[in-house]
C-alpha cells in the first residue's frame, strides 16, 4: 500500500463531467477512491461515468448529477453520495465581461455559482468528515484570486472569496483529521478556455498560434508559457487528498505555472 492510496474513500467532484473536473475525478480514482461524477444533466454525467469507467477499467465510478448551486440539488446530491471523504468543489463559470458592463444579476451568478455552492456543500458534509476524524475538502480557485484579470473582475472576486472561505473552514476543522485547502490553478487546457480564448484573440487563428497570442497579451507573466494541463491540477489535488498532505491545511497552494508574480501564494 502506497501513501496515495485512498482505497475505501469516496469521493465528490463537482463539475466533473468534462476538463478539470474530470481529470482529478480520474486521479482520485486512480489512488483506489471510489469517485462521484457531478453535473447538472443526467444524461452529460451518464456519458461521462462510462467514458471515465473505460478509461480506467473500473466500476468505482458513480453518477451524481444535480445542481450543487441549489439547496435541493446540494441535497439530493449527496443523498445519491452517502457519507463523502473527499470533496473537490470544481464547479465554477468564467466569462470576460467589461467592468462597467457587469450588473448586479451578473454580480450575484457568479457568487452564487463559484463561492456558495462550495460553501454550502462544505457546510453539509464538514461535520460527518470531523465525527470519523478525518476528511479532504478542495476548492478550486484561480490565479484570478490573486491577479484580478480586468476583462472579468467578477471571476476574480469569487475566487478571492473562495480562498477566505477554504481558510475559514479551516479553523472551523482544526485540530482534527480533516484539512480544507484551495488549489489555485493557472491557464488551463480546457475545452471552455479554448472558447474564452477566442473572445480575446483572433477566431481566424490556428489554436497553437492563438494560445501564443493569448499567453503573450494576456498572461505574460506566465514562467511556463504554456497552458497548464488537468493532469497537471489533478495530480496536486491527489496528493492533497492524500494522507502524505496531512500536515497541510488552511493553505492556497499554487499549480499556476509561475504566473502570479510572487514568493508566496
Amino acid at each position: 500500500m502506497t501513501m496515495l492510496d485512498l482505497t475505501g474513500r469516496t469521493a465528490l467532484v463537482t463539475g466533473s463531467t468534462r476538463g478539470i473536473g474530470a481529470a482529478i475525478a480520474l486521479g482520485l480514482a486512480r489512488a483506489g477512491a471510489r469517485v462521484a461524477i457531478n453535473g447538472r444533466s443526467d444524461d452529460t454525467v451518464a456519458a461521462a461515468v462510462t467514458k471515465l469507467s473505460e478509461d480506467l477499467s473500473t466500476d468505482g465510478f458513480i453518477a451524481a448529477p444535480g445542481d450543487v448551486t441549489a439547496k435541493d440539488g446540494t441535497r439530493s446530491v449527496l443523498a445519491e453520495v452517502g457519507a463523502v471523504d473527499v470533496l473537490v468543489n470544481n464547479l465554477g463559470i468564467f466569462g470576460a465581461r467589461p467592468a462597467l458592463e457587469i450588473d448586479d444579476d451578473e454580480w450575484r451568478r457568479y457568487f452564487e455559482v463559484n463561492v456558495l455552492a462550495a460553501a454550502r456543500l462544505t457546510r453539509e458534509v464538514l461535520p460527518g468528515m470531523i465525527g470519523r476524524d478525518w476528511g479532504r475538502v478542495l476548492n478550486i480557485a484561480s490565479d484570478s484570486a490573486l491577479a484580478i484579470p480586468a476583462e472579468m473582475i467578477h471571476y476574480g472576486m469569487s475566487k478571492t472569496a473562495l480562498l477566505a472561505v477554504s481558510r475559514g473552514f479551516a479553523k472551523e476543522a482544526a485540530g482534527t483529521g480533516v484539512t480544507v485547502n484551495s488549489v489555485i490553478a493557472g491557464p488551463t487546457h480546457t475545452s471552455g478556455v479554448e472558447d474564452f480564448v477566442y473572445q480575446l484573440v483572433d477566431p481566424k487563428l490556428p489554436w497553437d498560434e492563438a494560445q501564443r497570442e493569448f499567453m503573450r497579451t494576456h498572461r505574460p507573466l506566465s514562467l511556463l508559457q504554456r497552458f497548464i494541463e488537468p493532469e497537471e491540477i489533478a495530480n496536486m489535488v491527489v496528493y492533497l487528498s492524500s494522507p502524505l498532505a496531512s500536515a497541510t491545511t488552511g493553505a492556497a497552494v499554487r499549480v499556476d505555472g509561475g504566473y502570479v508574480d510572487s514568493i508566496v501564494p
